[in-house]
């Protein structure tokens, strides 16, 4: 089958989240399971140096005029296949300081909707025939940002060839791409994609709303995620399109990517282990709170924290129960960065307990690792998530997931309650009712079991045990793939 697949960015070039880790773990476990598949990506500077052997493939108009280029070549990943890729070379749209949808002072590009709205319309050019030695059958775009490639496929003109079916991807709903109504006349979109049944959203345009609208097929990132998006409390406004597509929306949880993600084969942790040989678990973080100036103690659990910082996570939570956690004897370390009131408030906190909290501003990957491979506890107790993957980090890790029970959270822990740990199923700790009286029962439940160590290394065992290949969603998404064609 061949399939291009559309993000905005791709680990191990570009990662702003969660979004590139799937984006570039998904293509590889496709070449694994025998696909023809590329990527297509805007040619931010971090992708342009990471694409080798580029050769121009076309020169093509955008909507709104400008000539860009097209550029194939490939990138390496390291113990598996190179992914062959696509990118839209356009410096002066994409070359910029910045993180890739914001300027230096945290606000969003003034000409977003340019930058990927070109981003769809190169996808449909490819698939109607922009590289004449390649053209796919499906296109799978991934989030707001790739969100008009089905849009550009269902309305482009006649090309002789069999039709070309798309796959949307909600990663999180809450994230649309809502622009003015006045820049869809740059789209080269006909006027009617810009109705109700289209890409308008309440007097705005909305480019997830034409991933919805016009994809064959939709999946987001879990099983539980799809069925909440279509209730009112998490639907975002979009909850009755969902609910009139829902005979093509599919949930597919994500998988971790073991070449990346695995603390036998881990080159960015002090000291590897695995489940027959657990000692490299304790010298990580023995190693973990030197770096960090915490106390050296052993008897205390430490809580790690990897996450954007926002409210949408719990980050409040953790802050008002910190006292609480220090307080039974515990340590946090944090490595992320968001909204600049968190920002300062777990500094405040770390310069005034500098033994029992640390934070790190500025999200690293190498500090992530070391914080999974050293941490007991993963804090992931997020107001809503679409699958999350700290928590299935953590669960590789041993570093036990303390989530909310919501989303992809719910269809990956299993909380240590009596009886499931008795079955051998419990995996982790989580909270039903989002509160601070949840999230606090939540923490005592997790110092309890800390301080039975038979019970502890037992649900630790089950975490890292618990299954989370690609492989098997990479046949979920075949599945989707081959019923679009349908």
């Amino acid at each position: 089958m061949r399939i291009l697949q559309v993000s905005a960015e791709l680990f191990p070039l570009l990662k702003t989240g969660g979004l590139a880790d799937i984006a570039g773990a998904l293509p590889l476990a496709l070449l694994n399971a025998g696909q023809d598949v590329r990527v297509l990506l805007p040619g931010f500077p971090a992708i342009a140096a990471g694409i080798r052997d580029a050769v121009q493939v076309a020169e093509f108009s955008a909507p709104w005029g400008d000539r860009v280029r097209l550029v194939y070549g490939r990138i390496e990943t390291p113990g598996a296949p190179d992914i062959p890729a696509y990118m839209i070379e356009a410096p002066w749209l994409y070359d910029r300081p910045g993180n890739p949808y914001e300027d230096v002072w945290r606000q969003p590009y003034g000409d977003n909707h340019r930058r990927f709205a070109l981003l769809g319309y190169a996808a449909a050019q490819i698939a109607n025939g922009l590289d004449g030695l390649w053209h796919p059958e499906i296109v799978h775009a991934h989030d707001w940002h790739a969100a008009l490639a089905p849009a550009y496929l269902a309305f482009a003109p006649p090309t002789g060839r069999p039709r070309v079916h798309s796959v949307f991807t909600i990663h999180n709903l809450a994230y649309q791409g809502l622009f003015a109504a006045w820049n869809f006349a740059e789209l080269g979109l006909p006027p009617g994609a810009f109705s109700i049944d289209g890409l308008e959203y309440h007097g705005q345009l909305s480019f997830m709303k034409g991933g919805l609208c016009f994809a064959d097929r939709i999946t987001t990132v879990s099983p539980t995620y799809a069925r909440e998006i279509q209730t009112p409390e998490q639907g975002w406004g979009l909850d009755g399109l969902l609910r009139a597509r829902s005979g093509v929306l599919t949930g597919i949880l994500n998988a971790v990517d073991d070449q990346v993600w695995n603390p036998a084969t881990d080159a960015l942790i002090p000291h590897r282990f695995d489940l027959r040989k657990m000692v490299g678990k304790s010298r990580s973080k023995a190693a973990l709170q030197q770096e960090l100036g915490l106390a050296p103690q052993t008897a205390a659990p430490l809580f790690v924290l990897v996450s954007r910082l926002t409210e949408q996570k719990g980050l409040h939570l953790v802050l008002g129960g910190l006292d609480g956690l220090l307080e039974q004897g515990g340590q946090l370390a944090l490595v992320g960065s968001g909204d600049g009131w968190l920002e300062d408030a777990f500094r405040q906190r770390a310069a005034a307990t500098p033994e029992s909290v640390s934070v790190q501003i500025g999200y690293s990957e190498p500090a992530a690792h070391r914080l999974f491979a050293g941490g007991d506890v993963t804090l992931v107790p997020s107001l809503f998530e679409p699958c999350g993957l700290t928590q299935m980090y953590g669960l590789k890790y041993g570093a036990l997931p303390l989530v909310h029970r919501v989303g992809g959270l719910a269809d990956t822990v299993v909380d240590a309650t009596l009886e499931d740990m008795d079955s051998g199923t419990a995996t982790g700790f989580s909270f039903e009712h989002f509160g601070a009286d949840g999230y606090a029962r939540a923490v005592r439940r997790a110092f309890s079991l800390y301080r039975r160590a038979a019970d502890w290394r037992a649900v630790r065992a089950n975490a890292m045990r618990r299954p989370a290949d690609w492989a098997g969603a990479a046949t979920q998404y075949l599945g989707v793939y081959a019923a679009a064609l349908a």
